[in-house]
């Protein structure tokens, strides 16, 4: 089983630093997140009172913290799959071209001596074992700025230089915000969205995206200064949280461990695709995601799965795995009644899905939602709209306009503009939407992307959750050739 660890440090009231106001809070709500949402077994918490450990004090003195580490990564305790993080919402100062994280007691007078250096960290965390490292530091704080540029340049360093997936608040040249509004850094509560339910960030491609985007907007509309997240990562697509993934995230983790020689070969690594492609459509996320490293044992030659064409006769009849009845979908659409329509489509998704109860379709629901089904339900409405409407009319559009299964959120937009979602700039509210069929091209169906990944009502699309949403649709439509 794959072991998940973390330490997180979170540190408010510093001996000869200026005291942060939300450092501690940042801390303790990324350990929630990752021991209640992420599915972490282990995260030890650094705070200004967090409980002491097995008898020992976890206050972020130096001592403590060094004493920790020195315990922690003695000895290797993972294996090459695991996963360990490291957060840290504090001070940071770069001095003599190092990064330095300060703990309660640090000296900006003897930064050396009470720091901790970003170099002895990552020798740290390259005992324990694992290739999978995530570092996230959240330190570049407005009093070190007044005395040198923050730090940055050496966390990104290392993570070329070891593979550590290095996420930091902001530039070296800006600083990191703290919203009162919020209570929490700017950074860290766009942290705590992107890889929760609200963002669902899969992957670190997708995260990054996530935080740009989110970050930027949530200082414009605090009216704070600019700042700008910085991811570096060797391995972008690397999945962070396998219960948000789509299936090709799944497939892209997979083919990222073949062997080179293959992946310079065309003609075994298209196939190679496919099939990997279809693993993630027949397998559960999480088992997937934990024997990616045997899957390179397909370039051998397995090519025996092929997903099912979907007869005419099946959608002729309403074909239906689960046994859901699509008749009253089929006469409110023959009807011309789409507002009706889209809002029983929705329904029946979720009946399709056991979603019901919930009233919202998530990655795992998307990634195992019955190619019968999809197809039925898509041929009901491309039929009775003329060729108006339909998931594949929405895909062709999608996939016109460059989108991928992780595309940004320019591209999103760029979509929804040429379906109508979204006019002169501004997003529609659902009640707003054209219900005729002088609708724009792929206008329908609406309400199911409206509940992909949110609880929220309201809005059409606004959210980034829905982007990541509706890119994981496009990602099974296209696996049920849609």
């Amino acid at each position: 089983m794959v072991k998940n660890w973390a330490l997180v440090i979170g540190i408010n009231h510093y001996d000869f630093l200026q005291p942060l106001k939300y450092a501690k809070r940042d801390a303790q709500l990324m350990q929630q997140l990752l021991c209640n949402e992420v599915g972490f077994e282990r995260v030890f918490l650094f705070s200004d009172d967090s409980p002491d450990i097995g008898g020992e004090s976890t206050r972020p003195y130096r001592a403590n913290l060094l004493q920790c580490l020195r315990q922690l990564f003695n000895n290797p305790f993972m294996t090459e799959e695991d996963n360990f993080w490291f957060f840290f919402s504090g001070h940071g100062i770069r001095h003599a071209d190092h990064d330095y994280l300060m703990p309660l007691d640090g000296d900006p007078n003897d930064i050396e001596n009470t720091g901790i250096s970003l170099s002895y960290l990552t020798e740290c965390f390259g005992c324990c074992g694992t290739k999978n490292i995530v570092m996230i530091l959240d330190a570049c704080r407005h009093q070190q700025k007044q005395i040198s540029e923050g730090i940055g340049r050496q966390a990104q360093q290392i993570a070329n230089q070891t593979g550590v997936i290095s996420i930091l608040s902001c530039t070296p040249q800006e600083s990191s915000g703290e919203i009162d509004a919020l209570q929490t850094g700017a950074f860290t509560h766009a942290l705590l969205e992107g890889l929760g339910i609200q963002g669902q960030c899969a992957t670190v491609k997708r995260l990054q995206q996530y935080l740009r985007f989110r970050v930027s907007e949530l200082v414009q509309h605090y009216k704070y200064p600019q700042q700008t997240p910085e991811i570096t990562a060797t391995k972008p697509d690397l999945i962070l949280v396998p219960q948000y993934a789509n299936l090709d995230d799944i497939a892209q983790q997979q083919i990222n461990t073949f062997p080179p020689e293959v992946n310079q070969n065309l003609e075994i690594v298209e196939p190679l695709v496919m099939n990997a492609k279809v693993v993630a459509t027949r397998s559960d996320v999480h088992t997937v995601v934990k024997v990616a490293p045997q899957i390179s044992e397909l370039w051998v030659g397995t090519s025996e799965t092929q997903t099912n064409p979907i007869s005419a006769d099946a959608i002729a009849c309403l074909s239906s795995e689960p046994g859901v009845d699509y008749t009253h979908l089929q006469d409110l659409l023959a009807a011309g009644q789409w507002r009706a329509a889209d809002r029983e489509t929705l329904t029946l998704m979720l009946k399709v899905a056991a979603r019901t109860k919930q009233g919202w379709l998530d990655i795992e629901s998307i990634n195992k939602f019955p190619n019968t089904d999809l197809a039925t339900i898509d041929q009901l409405w491309v039929k009775y709209s003329n060729g108006r409407f339909g998931f594949s009319i929405q895909k062709r559009i999608w996939e016109s306009i460059g989108g991928i299964a992780d595309a940004d959120y320019q591209t999103w937009c760029e979509f929804c503009d040429r379906i109508g979602w979204r006019q002169n700039h501004y997003w529609l509210f659902y009640s707003d939407l054209t219900f005729s069929s002088s609708a724009p091209l792929g206008h329908f169906p609406a309400a199911a992307s409206v509940n992909l990944l949110t609880v929220r009502r309201g809005w059409v699309v606004g959210l980034c959750s829905c982007l990541v949403g509706f890119s994981a649709l496009a990602s099974r439509l296209a696996k049920s050739s849609l």
